[in-house]
């Protein structure tokens, strides 16, 4: 295992994560103008694509890190029975739900419903479809609905807040089943289908376009919130929400509802509203 894995074990995650919460709010020019030019010139932030071109000009350092995009900088898939990407990232893997478990990275999996807190949910998924796209700090943060659905419910689960880099998903068993994470399920035109937001070291800020603001606070015991009522509906390629910092999106697919793309791999990269498969 890598030291910065395993320095991961002992650092005070949450403590940290509520210090980058302040400090990627706070208006001193100074101060948000360094965060700012640093991450876009390490990172090579392309900001042609952004509403907002000067990345001088945000008032703080997460308004840049949530840009919107402009006009037509990304598009739903023309064909109506496509899976939209749900985020602009690479895919960490993809695939098969095999025997209710999913693979993290070589050598590691974990069961989805460690990942969703709900065995009775899980098995719908046995032997259905898996996506987990990472978000670099280059990417467009903002998340998007890979199918047309209506929310039925969402559970923000408690966790710890590992990086989700490459090298710590490789290292760190169980890493999307351990973090901080809300899961999505929502009601699809062809089945059921879950989004799973991620959070990941440093802020692991969470929020959607129902609830707004939805973590931080972190969580002492899994919360579930009942949506049946509610009406909520979003159209494929909606967006469905956004990181503060980080983080991983995993969409989960019951067997029959979808097939994915089989000309995707591991660490491809990918941009939202890109085909990643079919629905059944």
């Amino acid at each position: 295992m890598r030291l910065s894995s395993r320095l991961q074990y002992l650092v005070p995650h949450r403590f940290l994560s509520r210090l980058v919460y302040w400090g990627t709010r706070w208006t001193w020019r100074p101060w948000k103008n360094f965060l700012i030019a640093t991450v876009v010139r390490q990172y090579r932030v392309d900001m042609s694509e952004a509403e907002q071109t000067d990345p001088l000009a945000f008032p703080f350092f997460n308004a840049f890190f949530t840009r919107a995009l402009k006009s037509g900088a990304r598009a739903a898939p023309s064909d109506a029975d496509a899976i939209a990407c749900p985020a602009d990232g690479r895919i960490s893997q993809l695939g098969k739900i095999i025997d209710g478990r999913i693979l993290q990275a070589k050598g590691r999996d974990y069961s989805v419903a460690e990942l969703i807190g709900d065995g009775k949910t899980a098995e719908s998924f046995r032997d259905g479809r898996f996506i987990t796209v990472y978000l670099s700090p280059r990417d467009y943060h903002r998340v998007h609905a890979p199918l047309a659905g209506t929310l039925r419910e969402t559970l923000h689960i408690p966790g710890r807040i590992f990086s989700v880099a490459p090298g710590t998903v490789e290292d760190v068993p169980n890493l999307f089943a351990r973090n901080e994470r809300l899961v999505c399920h929502f009601d699809g035109e062809r089945g059921p289908f879950s989004v799973i937001l991620v959070g990941a070291m440093l802020v692991s800020g969470i929020e959607t376009v129902w609830g707004g603001v939805e973590v931080p606070p972190y969580a002492s015991a899994v919360t579930r919130k009942s949506f049946a009522d509610r009406g909520i509906k979003l159209g494929r390629f909606e967006e469905l929400g956004r990181f503060n910092m980080g983080s991983t999106v995993i969409v989960l697919l019951p067997p029959g509802v979808g097939e994915l793309d089989p000309n995707l791999a591991p660490e491809a990269p990918v941009k939202v509203g890109q085909s990643i498969g079919r629905i059944g």
